[in-house]
């Protein structure tokens, strides 16, 4: 169910400000190249959602899983609005993650700060163990759960991962703290493609980048401000492919 965002001011989108990213691991080595790619990065599901995000470095192609369905809709809803178009990646952490979808981006000045804005909703947290926080995750950004311990999700703010390397450890501590069980195919592709699971659990997690993971890499080796915002724009524009 969608709700009305009440007032807080600035609108604080954490992603656990500990986080120290690993080194990331060398995807061209032999033990990588031999696994099928098409186990690490499966054909979408035929009954997914698919879109199309277009940048200035090329376009990366996503699935929007069938559930959760309040995301899924919502995104589509907003696609059809061209809502996203012309907005920025305002928020962008190398080894961790980027993040865009705050109206006020959409010609905002140099040097502006942003990440404060929304279109004014927040969805109810739908948050599955079968969706973790892997390269290419597309999840969406919250409040901290001092000010949302329900964990909503902003209803535009969006954020797609790109991680670090994991260690299995990590895995394993999440499934005790959790009470969950990462499928042998998500731990497979968390060993090869890396991603953030210190997030695991706690955003809703509703989408994915099923080609072009390249360009999330491009975008994060941007030059950045001390808030995170490219020091040169980096603009967006979504289509549907299917719905």
């Amino acid at each position: 169910m969608i709700q009305k965002l009440y007032p807080l001011g600035l609108l604080l989108l954490l992603f656990c400000a500990c986080h120290r990213p690993l080194e990331i691991e060398d995807r061209s080595s032999p033990k990588t190249a031999a696994i099928d790619s098409s186990l690490l990065i499966p054909a979408p599901d035929p009954f997914s959602s698919l879109v199309a995000l277009e940048t200035p470095y090329g376009e990366m192609k996503i699935e929007l899983y069938f559930e959760p369905s309040g995301h899924r809709e919502n995104m589509l809803q907003l696609i059809r609005q061209n809502f996203y178009d012309s907005l920025l990646f305002h928020r962008v952490i190398e080894g961790f993650m980027i993040q865009g979808g705050d109206p006020s981006s959409r010609q905002a000045k140099k040097g502006q700060r942003l990440g404060g804005g929304g279109n004014g909703q927040l969805l109810e947290a739908e948050i599955l163990p079968q969706y973790p926080h892997i390269k290419g995750a597309l999840a969406a950004a919250r409040q901290s759960d001092e000010l949302n311990p329900e964990k909503k999700s902003s209803a535009s703010q969006f954020y797609i991962v790109q991680g670090s390397q994991v260690r299995m450890e990590q895995l394993d501590q999440n499934e005790r703290k959790y009470n969950m069980v990462y499928s042998p195919e998500n731990r497979m592709r968390y060993k090869y493609l890396g991603g953030s699971p210190q997030l695991d659990m706690n955003y809703s997690v509703f989408g994915r980048v099923y080609e072009g993971l390249d360009i999330i890499d491009s975008i994060a080796a941007q030059a950045k401000d001390q808030y995170g915002r490219p020091q040169e724009d980096i603009w967006m524009k979504f289509r549907i492919i299917r719905e």
